[in-house]
């Protein structure tokens, strides 16, 4: 006898089958949809906390195929593919496989978003407004990257908006490694259809401070641990650099470039005086610089450097608003670190171009200011462009 239960309890299962299958189908039409990424790193091998905050991966891409990958362990930018002159994709940024590489590392900073102030302070120490601030010593005897635990190290609050965008938020508190006043900071990673990586920087304080935000990429346009840089040919649009001692810190003095190994206003193969005998390459062990760049009027974001490898033909542009960019050639990379595919990261095997203000600002009231006060709103902003020639 079918009771009127039975009815309803078969009418209720065929509707659940019907709306499993509905589910299936789906899952599966949005299977179908994605995109296979061309970046051979889990999402996964970055899922996990970290001071109690949810580590991600993201992987952006622009409608010309290339990919980025982005985590908000760091702000880090841990993958890019870029096509080279027969349109074969490389990933042209060194990085690891996984968080547990980025975390058990070495500290060489891949990728990272820096701050809360790039480069290097003297001794650890400045004064702002009568007050003296004293900083964590973490590069001896000064202050690097904004400390032991400065943005590199921090997970960021995130988000990915759209299909070629990533927004990263941090708060950090007050005296955090040192620095006066609560910072908000929101920081913008954008791969554009004009094959740019865009990076955008906001910040604003509850109390005077500095504040000098960068990011510290390193690029090999051969791709990542394909021998060194040193056949790149570099341009930099700079007259003048800020000479350094030998713990690194600028001298306070601003000379120009003509004459010396520091002279890139025409096209020059990075490795052609790399190994001049000069007392600032012996400082640095290699470009390891600030140099001045020659900005141009009205305009906001300014052309600063090329870089272009004649082997693949990939160029590669720098734009900024910055007043200064660090050339960095890797000189502290010894082939200790394992990064991508099981590759070594060998001695010059990537460059920097880092857009910033001038290393230990704080300490030498002639160069451009890094104060941030209460009420104002920091921002900068740094284009990479690619392209092939």
């Amino acid at each position: 006898m079918i009771t009127f239960a039975t009815i309803v309890f078969r009418k209720l299962e065929l509707l659940m089958k019907t709306i499993s299958f509905a589910l299936l189908i789906a899952i599966a039409l949005v299977s179908c949809n994605e995109k296979k990424s061309m970046i051979a790193i889990a999402p996964g091998a970055f899922f996990q906390k970290v001071d109690g905050k949810q580590v991600e991966l993201y992987t952006i891409r622009n409608k010309n195929g290339m990919e980025m990958s982005v985590t908000n362990y760091g702000g880090r930018i841990v993958a890019l593919m870029v096509p080279d002159r027969s349109g074969k994709m490389e990933d042209i940024v060194l990085g690891y496989d996984s968080l547990a590489g980025y975390r058990n590392s070495n500290e060489q900073y891949f990728g990272a978003a820096i701050g809360r102030y790039g480069n290097r302070i003297a001794k650890g120490a400045f004064k702002l407004d009568n007050l003296d601030y004293k900083l964590a010593v973490n590069n001896i005897p000064n202050s690097l990257h904004g400390g032991v635990k400065g943005f590199s190290s921090k997970v960021w609050d995130s988000v990915q908006n759209g299909e070629n965008e990533v927004e990263l938020t941090l708060v950090s508190p007050d005296m955090d490694e040192g620095y006066p006043g609560e910072l908000k900071v929101m920081m913008i990673y954008r791969l554009t259809d004009k094959n740019e990586v865009s990076i955008y920087y906001s910040a604003k304080t509850s109390k005077p401070t500095v504040i000098n935000l960068t990011n510290h990429t390193y690029f090999n346009l051969h791709g990542a641990g394909h021998g060194d840089i040193l056949d790149h040919r570099l341009y930099l649009n700079a007259d003048k650099y800020t000479p350094v001692d030998t713990t690194l810190i600028p001298t306070g003095s601003i000379e120009p470039v003509k004459g010396t190994p520091f002279d890139f206003n025409l096209p020059e193969l990075i490795g052609k005086r790399i190994g001049d005998h000069n007392q600032q390459l012996a400082f640095g062990h290699g470009y390891d610089h600030n140099f001045v760049l020659t900005k141009t009027k009205n305009e906001k974001v300014s052309f600063a450097a090329s870089v272009y490898d004649s082997l693949s033909g990939r160029y590669m542009e720098v734009f900024t608003s910055e007043p200064g960019i660090q050339f960095y050639t890797g000189n502290f990379l010894k082939g200790k670190e394992i990064g991508k595919g099981g590759r070594p990261y060998n001695f010059r095997s990537a460059f920097c171009l880092e857009t910033q203000h001038y290393p230990d600002s704080p300490n030498h009231p002639s160069f451009p200011t890094v104060v941030l006060r209460p009420g104002d709103i920091y921002s900068s902003a740094c284009v990479y462009r690619f392209s092939i020639k």
